[in-house]
């Protein structure tokens, strides 16, 4: 038990110290998303510490995810009159991006010809990783692989997402949130709310209507397929 909490403790230390030098040196390559996996990753190969060790500790930062995405109903509170006038709006825009993350998907697997076991567990990649554990199981695909597609979709738009915004002079603050909310979920919304308030708060609707939308499409999608 003493193993588990002293693995815990130093996710929290590396984390806590990478956002220390993120605030000061707000660059991509430094985002905490990114350095925090790759220092503990670094450290448990050097000390040649299994997985399931780490996972002892490290299994109550996953166990918070769920009431973590709960609490995102407070800032839903706040900006409701927002939300009910682009309702329209934002549903569609994240039903499509579902649709194209799932598609997406399966066209880039079967062109790297990656077995049916690894794109059943490629397609719920864009949502977040407590639905699309589950998304997996439902459709065949194994949950772990999922957790880590999961979390290279989330890197990757989080570092990303701000560039494109960028290039593609997109200022509306509720455009920012669906791309972001949709396209990279958890970590796509803590990059949100980096950018306001509004942003935060439409990201993560979307990245819940996301998971709601591939949860009940992703088995007939594979089933057409």
């Amino acid at each position: 038990m003493m193993t588990g909490l002293m693995y815990l403790a130093l996710t929290l230390i590396v984390y806590f110290s990478v956002k220390s030098l993120y605030k000061k040196w707000p660059k991509v390559y430094l985002s905490p998303l990114l350095i925090t996996p790759l220092l503990l990753v670094v450290c448990l190969l050097w000390a040649k510490v299994p997985y399931e060790t780490y996972n002892n500790g490290g299994q109550y930062l996953s166990d918070m995810l769920q009431p973590a995405t709960v609490a995102f109903a407070i800032p839903l509170y706040k900006h409701f009159k927002v939300l009910k006038k682009h309702a329209v709006e934002i549903i569609v825009s994240v039903l499509f991006g579902s649709i194209v993350a799932m598609v997406s998907s399966v066209l880039l697997a079967k062109w790297m010809h990656l077995s049916t076991v690894l794109v059943t567990s490629l397609v719920p990649r864009s949502i977040t990783t407590p639905i699309a554990i589950n998304v997996s199981q439902v459709i065949g695909g194994v949950p772990n692989i999922t957790a880590v597609f999961v979390i290279i979709t989330g890197l990757l738009g989080s570092m990303m997402g701000p560039t494109i915004l960028r290039v593609f002079h997109f200022d509306n603050e509720v455009a920012r949130g669906v791309l972001l909310g949709t396209s990279a979920h958890g970590m796509g919304t803590s990059q949100a709310f980096e950018l306001s308030p509004l942003s935060g708060t439409i990201s993560s609707i979307s990245m819940i209507l996301a998971a709601l939308f591939t949860l009940g499409m992703a088995p007939y999608f594979m089933n057409m397929l």
